[in-house]
């Protein structure tokens, strides 16, 4: 495997992170305003341009499933999946959704129950219920996967099919070998997809950890103080460096199933204990408006109405998914091997969206059922005075809420440590040429670095200012995305034809109306048939 540039990679990146941290530690609110202006006037200029996209990546994929191309496997042929589904949908969702699911499967239902999308209905109405729950599928639906998606599956064809390294530079050699003055200069593509990471990752962990300070206030009356703070994110460091030390498939695995296996518990209960009519009928009507909102939704912009709903929500959405897309792709690459590319474009494009829909249907139909009742039980005040304690409101009103919050404390501190391990993993596997088991050090030394960034922007107070910065990077990178399409298109069918000529080389001939596999084994069994009568033959003469 070509070397590229791991050492390069991992001081120019490590370099631009330790200044952007400082800057955004010593300036926390003229960082975070630059930030912030930046991001607004991006998302107003270019909203267009990332729901074109986004659609398009979705059509793009859907397409390809279904292509001739759908039974090429992310590996060799003859390859099987390393995971069983239920591990490798678990990862996803630990890697795709993380801790933000946990919060917003709640509050963003009652948030645009409050302020219901671009003005459509009238603020706190049964109208404007059922359209909160239609834009909350949509935000969480199959759109934002598809970056994800997209990235997964060029880069694990790329690394498993083509044994190439799993990096964006190296997808894109082909086309940078073309320009003898660019190519030295291609693995800055990879420090790219490596700040963008552990920025991302760093501030989302301390965000969470914010958001679980805010949890433990709230249920069990601890101070919401940087000691607290402190002690969360230690105690998360040592979770994350323990499963780092196990590795992917003890570590990260176990945990992913474990999660799982606790969000379907705490789903279950809900659905249960609360209005159980009331919520499967939410989740029914809320699937099939978003299906028959679908294409509207996704183009939707108001260019006629002074609204900044769309790039407020679901702009920054698409934004944020790109621009984590490096990170989140790599990883599903990672886990991927062996899958069709059938297989793995409805697991990870269909399966993750219908469980985030499945969950905001249970705990959003159950605080929106609850707010509609009549009873004044503020859970949309409270989802507006503080997110990060809203769904442990909702618990209050429902038997055995000290067991919900415990639950619900395990869901989201098993998120964040999943995140910050599959992040040291992947980071680390960016900065040592794309190698599928990068060395202990550098995980551990990545792990060590986001811990320090997440501590010193909490105390500093700049966590959402280099968050804003961090979503800066999705417009470049959209436009790398599209390279990598057009270059895996490309490879793809090279290899067809490559196969299609293998055949006629191996059997004379290939069977007319069949794709190139099904013409190899057709083909080959043709050639057992005829075995035995050649045998018989050579024995006659």
């Amino acid at each position: 495997m070509a070397d590229h540039g791991g050492r390069t990679v991992f001081i120019a990146s490590a370099t631009i992170i330790l200044g952007l941290v400082l800057v955004g530690a010593a300036f926390p609110e003229d960082f975070g305003r630059a930030a912030q202006t930046a991001l607004g006037s991006i998302t107003r200029l270019f909203g267009w341009f990332y729901l074109f996209s986004v659609f398009g990546f979705v059509v793009f994929l859907l397409g390809l499933a279904f292509s001739k191309y759908g039974k090429v496997r992310l590996g060799p042929q003859d390859s099987t999946p390393n995971y069983s589904f239920f591990s490798w949908v678990s990862m996803l969702l630990a890697a795709g959704f993380g801790v933000g699911l946990v919060f917003y499967g709640m509050a963003e239902p009652m948030s645009h129950y409050m302020t219901p999308p671009y003005g459509d209905e009238a603020p706190e109405s049964v109208a404007a219920a059922r359209l909160a729950i239609q834009y909350t599928y949509f935000n969480w639906g199959i759109h934002q996967w598809a970056a994800f998606s997209v990235v997964g599956l060029i880069i694990a064809y790329f690394q498993f099919r083509k044994g190439q390294a799993g990096l964006v530079s190296s997808v894109l050699s082909s086309v940078t070998a073309k320009y003898p003055r660019v190519r030295p200069y291609a693995s800055w593509l990879d420090v790219f997809a490596v700040v963008a990471t552990v920025m991302g990752v760093a501030t989302s962990l301390g965000l969470g950890v914010l958001q679980m300070n805010g949890g433990l206030n709230a249920v069990f009356g601890l101070a919401e103080n940087g000691w607290w703070q402190f002690i969360i994110l230690f105690v998360m460091f040592c979770a994350y460096m323990a499963s780092t030390w196990s590795g992917l498939d003890k570590g990260i695995k176990r945990l992913s199933n474990l999660n799982m296996a606790l969000c379907i518990a705490l789903m279950f209960y809900v659905l249960v204990s609360g209005p159980t009519v009331a919520i499967l009928e939410t989740i029914t009507l809320g699937i099939g408006d978003y299906l028959q909102n679908f294409i509207s939704m996704s183009l939707r912009i108001a260019p006629y109405e002074d609204s900044n709903w769309g790039n407020d929500w679901t702009v920054f959405y698409w934004a944020w998914v790109i621009a984590w897309s490096p990170f989140v792709g790599t990883f599903v690459a990672r886990v991927s091997r062996g899958r069709t590319i059938k297989e793995y474009v409805f697991g990870v494009l269909l399966v993750p969206p219908l469980l985030a829909c499945l969950w905001i249907g249970v705990f959003g139909g159950a605080a929106l059922h609850m707010e509609l009742g009549g009873a004044d039980v503020g859970l949309a005040q409270a989802t507006q005075d503080n997110i990060t304690v809203a769904l442990f409101e909702m618990f209050e009103l429902m038997p055995f809420s000290g067991v919900l919050s415990v639950m619900a404390m395990g869901l989201i501190f098993i998120f964040l440590v999943t995140s910050a391990d599959s992040a040291s993993y992947i980071v680390a596997q960016m900065t040592d040429n794309g190698s599928i088991n990068p060395p202990l050090y550098k995980r551990v030394l990545w792990g060590v670095l986001i811990a320090a960034i997440c501590l010193t922007l909490i105390v500093a107070g700049g966590l959402e200012g280099l968050q804003a910065a961090s979503v800066l990077s999705a417009l470049p990178f959209t436009f790398i995305l599209y390279m990598m399409v057009v270059v895996l298109l490309r490879e793809l069918r090279a290899d067809r034809r490559a196969m299609l000529t293998q055949l006629y080389r191996r059997h004379g001939e290939t069977p007319v109306g069949a794709d190139a596999f099904e013409a190899d084994q057709l083909g080959e069994e043709e050639r057992l048939r005829r075995a035995p009568s050649v045998v018989n033959r050579r024995i006659n003469r």
